[in-house]
């Protein structure tokens, strides 16, 4: 049994608060109900049941009943692409009950190991996953894989249609983290794309990506500030927040310096002085125990900003603000505000 839902986009949102332990101990107190009717395949009840108690969590939230790992169902509640709503997806799922024999939890669609044998119903049309065939390609230098996905049945289909179609075929294959961390551009195609090739080997092609970035990395980057002048930036690369669900408190910290060449970069004892606040910083954090992480830094104008993710229960942006106090150069500052979408960050993620 799969199924599947959200609520409409036009519905007001709710405010999660106190949601999460409100939807477990409803859980826990319709659990004999929900084991029945899982027992007993009837679906349209289910449905009617769960819902309402997800979309009090948060409307935009996704939810699927679907064959379990190790116990006999999975109930996952997700963000289904929705970088706003991960960290809650996430804490939600954290929140749950120990899994048992009969129920698991996971805040993100799991590989299906069964997936190439399945054949589901797609606007009255049959899908069977071993008919799909996907063009894929690496751009250079590129830490993703772009997919051009076709199905026999997808001329027949609108288009959001065949991009859910291809959305949810690519997390059962993958998985829906690795979907998010390793695809690019997803295009449903209408005709079978030139050098296609079956489902059944884009796992692969993503592993032999994957493995060139086990390591950590860092990018070194160049470009303009608004006002047209030099910036200078070092990112962690690949940058993807689909790695830390759970840090979506960004903590900016602001350093003025005095030494600086023609163009407002440090130099001297203010590059010396930079490189000696980040090892200090860099000891903080570790010792933090993975509760926050540095994505990167960028210096321009006279100024050097430090950007970090945080889990917002940590005590990451007190290290900050004590690690400032002993600044010299000009007045800095510690900025923190609630970002799960990682905006504040966007053109270094890739």
């Amino acid at each position: 049994m799969r199924l599947f839902g959200r609520k409409d986009d036009d519905e007001e949102p709710i405010e999660p608060s106190d949601g999460i332990a409100s939807f477990w101990a409803w859980w826990e107190e319709t659990r004999p109900r929900l084991d029945s009717l899982v027992a007993s395949g009837d679906a349209e009840l289910l449905w009617e049941t769960i819902a309402p108690a997800v979309a009090a969590v948060h409307p935009g939230l996704v939810w699927e009943v679907a064959p379990g790992r190790d116990a006999a169902h999975a109930l996952v509640l997700t963000a289904a692409g929705d970088a706003e709503l991960r960290s809650l997806a996430h804490r939600l799922v954290k929140g749950a009950p120990p899994a048992d024999l009969l129920w698991e939890f996971h805040p993100s669609r799991q590989v299906n190991p069964q997936a190439l044998e399945l054949t589901i119903d797609v606007g009255g049309f049959e899908f069977a996953f071993d008919k799909l065939m996907l063009g894929l390609r690496v751009p250079p230098n590129s830490p993703r894989v772009d997919v051009a996905a076709y199905h026999p049945i997808f001329g027949q289909l609108d288009e959001d249609t065949r991009l859910e179609t291809t959305l949810l075929a690519l997390d059962w294959l993958l998985g829906e983290d690795d979907v998010a961390r390793w695809v690019g551009e997803i295009t449903p195609a209408t005709f079978q794309p030139i050098d296609s090739v079956a489902a059944v080997h884009l796992p692969a092609v993503v592993a032999d990506l994957a493995s060139g970035y086990e390591q950590e990395q860092w990018a070194l980057l160049e470009g303009q500030t608004a006002a047209g002048a030099p910036l200078v930036a070092t990112a962690r690369y690949p940058l993807r927040p689909v790695d830390y669900p759970l840090f979506d408190q960004h903590i900016a910290i602001t350093l003025p310096y005095a030494h600086r060449d023609e163009n407002g970069l440090p130099v001297g004892e203010s590059l010396t002085a930079l490189r000696d606040f980040e090892e200090r910083l860099a000891a903080r954090l570790l010792k933090l125990h993975d509760d926050a992480v540095l994505v990167a830094h960028l210096s321009a104008e006279s100024h050097r900003v430090i950007h970090i993710y945080a889990d917002p229960t940590g005590d990451a942006a007190i290290h900050a603000k004590e690690l400032i106090v002993g600044w010299e150069e000009g007045e800095p500052r510690v900025d923190v505000a609630t970002d799960p979408a990682w905006s504040a960050v966007v053109a270094f993620i890739n």
